[in-house]
């Protein structure tokens, strides 16, 4: 049985552009960077007070953020 996980079809939410935000990760057609998006929740804001906030994100796009950061380094080797 193959292990490897299929590709998720949220990340085509996530964008990097060179001249956007320093080529950084950001969520489709905006300049909100998916480290912000992160910061924000880890901060204690809810994804309805992020959405009322920034109403042209939508679910679909925390989806992508978690994709995103899911694919990104085991906490386990980061240095805290």
């Amino acid at each position: 049985m193959d292990s490897m996980v299929p590709a998720n079809p949220y990340l085509s939410h996530i964008v990097s552009k060179p001249g956007v935000r320093s080529g950084r990760p950001c969520v489709r057609d905006t300049r909100i960077t998916v480290q912000e998006v992160l910061q924000w929740l880890a901060a204690g804001a809810t994804e309805s007070e992020i959405l009322n906030d920034y109403p042209y994100l939508n679910s679909d796009d925390f989806k992508a953020v978690f994709a995103f950061a899911a694919q990104c380094q085991d906490a386990q080797t980061v240095s805290l």
